[in-house]
């Protein structure tokens, strides 16, 4: 069996070629935007193969084109947009911006067209502070609350690394965990989204956020975090957790260099050989702004939409964003376009 699976992604209308009579094409990770017919593998012998899809091992193509399990009730055969709200003093972008629960319930209202919303209390951004766990809730659960209270409807997401922060957002309103350390920091986690049979977000990161950015360095940067997430999930499944309540996130700018992180977004379609929702976090990092001369984070929404469009083109079903509403315009046009 192949260790590494990359199927090529491509969009716009299939081909439909035969292959000895049989079906070559495929859609990708369950799609109805992109698909593959071609698949570059390596095995255990280190070799790369450019097989057809359809000359896969039956298991590993349904790997790599079936269509994923609905999340909170979204179908994921187009992607779907996560809203970020940070509650935070601290955040890269908007830090301070939604501290309040007022500011913060006014920017759920204004992300129309949102299908997740993801409410954090501890910033994530390089050389972050610990947020105790007391002050992590105190920030969080009233802002799910009011979101409820206001009669939204919108999935939530919690964005955090503990379980007891898990615990009281989703006691207040919250369907799903998004868990940056991949249950690696508070091993209690995968207990509680066991018991609570809720979908969690699975995230590479090399190292806590105080020290990710310190030379990180790799092997290969998109094998070695294919493999972080492939050992996550089989410890999260070893939890008791359903192999359906599972998302992966390839962790961009979570100790990885500007180098590191077009590496993994050149191959994000590998990715989909981990058999569950892939998620892409690129809103607003820094390497957009290195790249496209965007020195201040609140003015890289172009290049996030860039970034955005590509993870589509690649199959990605979730985009965490800052910019919903241009995220959502942006994916109209991209499927009118290449439906």
């Amino acid at each position: 069996m192949h260790d590494y699976a990359w199927p090529i992604a491509r969009t716009g209308p299939r081909t439909e070629p035969e292959y000895d009579g049989a079906e070559c094409d495929f859609p990708l990770a369950g799609s109805a935007y992109a698909w593959f017919e071609e698949v570059n593998t390596r095995g255990k012998d280190g070799l790369w193969e450019y097989p057809l899809a359809v000359e896969l091992p039956e298991d590993l193509r349904a790997r790599l084109s079936d269509r994923r399990a609905d999340i909170c009730g979204l179908p994921l055969d187009r992607p779907r947009v996560m809203g970020i709200v940070n509650v935070t003093p601290d955040s890269f972008s908007d830090g301070g911006d939604r501290f309040t629960v007022a500011a913060a319930l006014e920017a759920v209202r204004g992300m129309e067209g949102a299908d997740i919303l993801d409410i954090g209390g501890e910033s994530t951004r390089p050389g972050a502070d610990f947020v105790p766990e007391a002050d992590e809730i105190a920030r969080v659960v009233p802002v799910i609350e009011a979101i409820r209270a206001a009669g939204v409807s919108t999935p939530i997401s919690i964005d955090t690394r503990k379980a007891s922060v898990a615990a009281a957002a989703l006691d207040a309103g919250a369907d799903l965990v998004n868990d940056v350390s991949a249950m690696s920091f508070d091993s209690a986690m995968a207990g509680l989204v066991a018991e609570r049979d809720v979908p969690i977000c699975l995230m590479h990161a090399l190292g806590d956020p105080k020290t990710m950015q310190d030379d990180p360095r790799y092997d290969d940067v998109v094998l070695d975090v294919y493999d972080y997430l492939a050992g996550r999930i089989e410890v999260a499944q070893a939890a008791g957790i359903k192999p359906a309540r599972i998302i992966a996130d390839p962790g961009i700018g979570f100790g990885k260099t500007l180098e590191h992180n077009l590496a993994i977004l050149q191959s994000l379609s590998l990715y989909h050989g981990l058999g569950v929702p892939l998620l892409l976090g690129a809103s607003r990092k820094r390497f957009i702004g290195t790249l496209g001369g965007a020195s201040q984070a609140k003015v890289r929404m172009p290049g996030s939409l860039a970034v955005g469009l590509h993870g589509a083109a690649q199959g990605a079903h979730i985009l965490r964003v800052h910019d919903v509403a241009e995220t959502v315009q942006a994916l109209q046009l991209w499927q009118a376009m290449t439906g």
